[in-house]
């Protein structure tokens, strides 16, 4: 038989059945000891009486958090001592049979207590307990069920999901990259992605047409409270696109993850409205404006879903440290182009003035929070690398950074653009959260440290060696 689950119990009424899971508390009354036994789907009440000796003596050493198997009857709990608030409430195990596979040590906090009470630092050395936590638990299930839907709403719109490289070229496209040493070619390096964007560019030049991957990405950006040096994105690309095909996309597949994973929440205007950059600014001195409506009381209802996309973005921000222009979004973002206007004349406008030229960008903001970001991309090599000398590279940078991309668009590329949704953000705004690190599964602190697996962390001299790699103190 297949394992049995502790919901599904009260399925078995007065049959002889197997379980397995944790020892979740333990009880004596009188010569009856009771435990509640808990897998990931629930808890069941299991009874060991005096008149079977042997595993009666056995259940006597069971402690919290011991890893066990029962064997017993499906009873009916009496009536008075019925639990209507669980699904296991009205039976109860009667044990004939019990195997320890393992014992636990005193937990070093009580993971029956709300995580608010315990050190977090604490909680994330021993993360491994800490997920033992139903509310944890629950938004990994939530996580789970968000991305598989994701991936059959993409997958029913003619999208296919691709991996991309882990390991790739550093390029300058914003934040730091984290690099990794060839052992093969000595001194050269490998770079973790920011975002597969180079990539899924490639992919349309390729022919894919319709791309999305949840994919991981790594920025070695300085630290911050609610910043992952790695983090996990719903990252997407189309051809042919006009910037209200990808927004209305990105609306309806929220509707319908809010429809089917969290009915009890409302969308607060459908379809999300839209404001320029300039408007937001203006109205709400935020390009990620809190639309949510305020209570009595000053507060806003968590369960009030209030969507929204920023359109209209500068193409250039001026760098006053660094006396140069930088992209708002991404090199790649195509600027807005006036009607009639050829790749020249586009060109020679922006260079110009770079401060005045907007771009087709857009980010989607939920309850005061950006969750992804998006634009139409550059298909033209000449206005691409015009775009390039505007942020202060030259020729031969250029083409060392960036050849390979200029050169595939050399072979016919279609009209294309995406949009980037920042996963774990949107999951913790849908979870109710006040952290990303509470629905991720083994997050890092603040400031980039696993404490769990105590990384970042040295290595050894002989390793050194073969990456050619020296230490200040080596």
């Amino acid at each position: 038989m297949s394992r049995i689950w502790i919901e599904k119990t009260p399925e078995y009424l007065n049959k002889e059945i197997s379980l397995y899971g944790w020892v979740d508390s333990r009880r004596d009354h009188g010569k009856i000891i009771f435990i509640d036994l808990r897998d990931k789907t629930d808890k069941v009440q299991v009874v060991f009486s005096p008149d079977k000796e042997e595993i009666y003596d056995l259940a006597g050493k069971l402690r919290s958090e011991w890893v066990i198997e029962i064997k017993g009857k499906v009873n009916p709990r009496p009536e008075n001592m019925q639990n209507p608030k669980i699904a296991t409430g009205k039976i109860e195990i009667e044990a004939t049979g019990l195997k320890i596979f393992s014992q636990a040590n005193s937990l070093p906090f009580d993971i029956s207590n709300k995580s608010e009470s315990v050190n977090e630092e604490v909680r994330l050395k021993y993360r491994y307990l800490d997920l033992r936590r139903q509310r944890l638990y629950q938004n990994l299930v939530n996580r789970h069920r968000i991305i598989k839907l994701i991936r059959d709403f993409l997958s029913d719109n003619n999208f296919i999901e691709i991996e991309t490289p882990i390991l790739t070229k550093s390029t300058p496209e914003g934040a730091r990259d984290y690099v990794v040493p060839s052992r093969l070619e000595a001194g050269k390096f490998y770079a973790l992605p920011q975002s597969p964007q180079q990539y899924k560019q490639l992919l349309m030049v390729s022919g894919i047409e319709r791309y999305f991957q949840i994919a991981r990405c790594f920025r070695d950006e300085d630290t911050r409270g609610d910043r992952q040096p790695e983090f996990t994105q719903l990252d997407l690309e189309m051809d042919f696109p006009t910037q209200n095909d990808i927004l209305q996309l990105i609306e309806n597949l929220f509707k319908e993850l809010i429809i089917k994973i969290y009915p009890d929440k409302r969308i607060k205007e459908f379809p999300f409205p839209r404001i320029s950059y300039q408007e937001a600014m203006e109205r709400y001195n935020s390009d990620r404006p809190d639309l949510r409506e305020e209570n009595d009381k000053g507060e806003k209802d968590p369960n009030e879903l209030a969507f929204a996309f920023v359109v209209d973005f500068p193409l250039f921000e001026w760098k006053k440290e660094e006396k140069r222009w930088g992209a708002v979004h991404h090199p790649f973002t195509r600027p807005k182009l006036e009607s009639g206007e050829t790749i020249s004349q586009t060109i020679e406008r922006i260079k110009k003035d770079p401060g005045i030229p907007l771009a087709d960008q857009y980010d989607c903001v939920l309850n005061g929070n950006e969750v992804g970001g998006g634009s139409l991309r550059i298909s033209e090599p000449k206005l691409l690398e015009a775009i390039f000398e505007i942020l202060g590279h030259q020729s031969e940078e250029i083409s060392a950074k960036f050849g390979h991309l200029l050169k595939a668009f050399s072979y016919g590329v279609p009209p294309h653009g995406g949009i980037a949704l920042g996963l774990d953000r949107i999951i913790m705004i849908l979870q109710n959260e006040p952290s990303i690190r509470e629905v991720i599964a083994f997050p890092k602190t603040g400031d980039g440290r696993d404490l769990m697996m105590e990384a970042p962390s040295t290595i050894d001299s002989k390793q050194l060696k073969e990456l050619h790699l020296k230490t200040f103190n080596s």
